[in-house]
């Protein structure tokens, strides 16, 4: 990808991309989902971008899905579809149009294009990876498998293609507990996130054995930056994402996945909510919760903020930073996702 510098340039000679009062009033209906959030100065740099994005998608016959962590100008913005990874799993089978681009981190964007192996997948930054998904290989699983012969491995969605070829099926944060209670045998191997697999062995009949991996965001949090948050506000709920350690997730009013999140606070509208996860999530959201006022702290994933309007423009109008799957591992791994959607469809429809 070239640097920023020559991506500018390069956007300049072919849109219109100053701060535009004009823009900005055109897209109010938008705005109006952001005005929480963002300030009408800031609008009115975004707006040009977000009127060009959604006007060249069309010309592409592009779709863009966009993760629950991407900043609020994304993903109300120019996103199609928003979801968690399973979420937007789900949707990546049903999309019609010929180019996805993913808005989100470079596994995602593979998961698309597994499952939609003759559409063109676009990623907007190739640098927008995943720690969990970096600190397993396909060795890995192999070297956990000769350590527990016989036991099913299941691995989370933040995996490589290659990873998700070597497992027996993924899961998500949405979906853990119900894969693994779901996979024969007594023992279950969950890859590679540590504090999910704790998670879930608390809740689960099975023997959890675990990769020792973790998400460079959730890890940071602590139980007692939670008591003492609590014990300064005691008014307040506090969610956790379950990629937090077991004892932030003890500290939790809720533990679930960012789509359990959106469900939960629907349900209970608090007054005052903690969103022990990503940062963006409170602020893409904050629209639909009039009534909830967002607490912090907040940690930032520096990878999912590596996606900007900026460069899914460029992306879109270069048709470049395709992501290509080698068609042999995406077979396997497609194996491993799909049996994950239809256990997870499956299960839901038992329930």
């Amino acid at each position: 990808m070239p640097d920023l510098s020559t991506i500018r340039t390069l956007l300049s000679q072919e849109y219109d991309l100053k701060p535009s009062v004009e823009l900005a009033e055109a897209t109010k209906d938008i705005y109006a989902k952001v005005d929480r959030v963002i300030s009408p100065a800031d609008w009115a740099i975004f707006a040009p971008y977000v009127v060009a994005i959604n006007r060249l998608k069309k010309q592409r016959n592009a779709v863009i899905l966009a993760h629950n962590y991407m900043t609020p100008e994304i993903y109300h913005g120019i996103a199609d579809h928003v979801g968690d990874s399973l979420q937007l799993a789900i949707m990546a089978t049903k999309v019609t149009e010929d180019v996805i681009v993913q808005c989100g981190v470079h596994f995602m964007a593979e998961t698309s294009k597994i499952l939609n192996p003759s559409k063109t997948v676009l990623m907007p930054d190739m640098a927008a990876g995943c720690s969990l998904a970096e600190s397993i290989t396909a060795e890995g699983v192999a070297e956990m498998r000769a350590k527990y012969p016989g036991a099913p491995v299941v691995s989370y969605v933040n995996t490589t293609a290659e990873v998700k070829a070597a497992s027996d099926i993924c899961c998500t944060s949405a979906n853990a507990l119900q894969i693994v209670e779901a996979m024969d045998g007594d023992t279950v191997i969950m890859t590679p996130d540590r504090y999910l697999a704790q998670n879930v062995a608390n809740q689960s009949t099975k023997k959890v054995v675990f990769w020792e991996g973790s998400c460079i965001v959730h890890e940071l949090y602590t139980a007692e930056d939670l008591r003492a948050y609590r014990e300064s506000d005691p008014e307040v709920k506090i969610i956790a994402h379950p990629e937090c350690t077991p004892e932030v997730v003890a500290e939790a009013d809720f533990t679930g996945s960012t789509s359990g999140i959106i469900d939960w606070l629907h349900r209970h509208n608090p007054a005052k909510a903690m969103l022990v996860t990503e940062c963006s999530m409170a602020a893409n959201i904050s629209d639909e919760l009039p009534d909830v006022e967002f607490a912090k702290p907040c940690n930032m994933c520096p990878y999912m903020k590596k996606i900007t309007l900026e460069k899914v423009l460029y992306t879109l109008h270069t048709m470049t930073q395709e992501v290509i799957v080698d068609p042999q591992i995406a077979e396997k791994a497609c194996l491993s996702v799909t049996r994950m959607i239809d256990l997870s469809q499956s299960l839901a429809k038992s329930a």
